[in-house]
């Protein structure tokens, strides 16, 4: 099986390495471009739509919703609509950071009903917030600080690993992730 890093902040090939809009994207890597919730008071719709459409971008975001750190969540709403908006125009799925808002996120999804994958980085939540987020028709990635209680509920085809911005190889969290999967009971 062939390993792939579904995001992370270093550059690397057989990965969606994240960037921000108006950052160079490398010739030869693919990416995931976006406006991270921390940074939507920052916000440039015409840079991000302009990003995005590069044929090497296969992903947006990373986006989302974050209640800890970033402007008010009015803001990252705005931000993050408007992100959904690109992922559904150009059939891209969209990476989603998500601290302590997975309540208002799983209702976002009701209400837009999106076609493209929602995927949730670095997911480190209990396997009864997973299963939510599951029926909800999430996507979770998991990175080197996963709940291996959790990584059980996950079914195959909607389990991704990933390194984000963290030292760790990719090899050393699928290997993890493979021990706790073999460790269902």
């Amino acid at each position: 099986m062939k390993l792939f890093d579904a995001h992370t902040h270093h550059l690397r090939h057989d990965a969606w390495v994240n960037r921000a809009p108006g950052d160079i994207l490398e010739p030869g890597y693919t990416y995931s471009v976006g406006v991270h919730p921390w940074y939507a008071d920052s916000f440039d719709l015409r840079a991000l739509e302009e990003a995005a459409a590069y044929e090497a971008v296969a992903a947006i975001g990373e986006t989302g919703l974050d209640t800890l750190r970033g402007p008010s969540l009015e803001v990252q709403e705005h931000v993050f609509r408007a992100h959904v908006n690109i992922s559904e125009s150009l059939g891209k799925p969209l990476i989603i950071h998500c601290v302590k808002a997975f309540d208002r996120l799983m209702a976002l999804k009701k209400e837009l009903k999106p076609t493209q994958l929602w995927i949730i980085h670095g997911f480190r939540g209990k396997p009864q917030q997973a299963g939510q987020l599951l029926r909800a028709g999430f996507h979770l990635s998991l990175g080197p600080n996963f709940n291996p209680e959790t990584a059980r509920v996950i079914p195959s085809d909607r389990l991704h690993i990933e390194t984000d911005d963290s030292p760790v190889a990719l090899e050393a969290v699928a290997s993890a992730v493979q021990k706790a999967l073999d460790n269902r009971q």
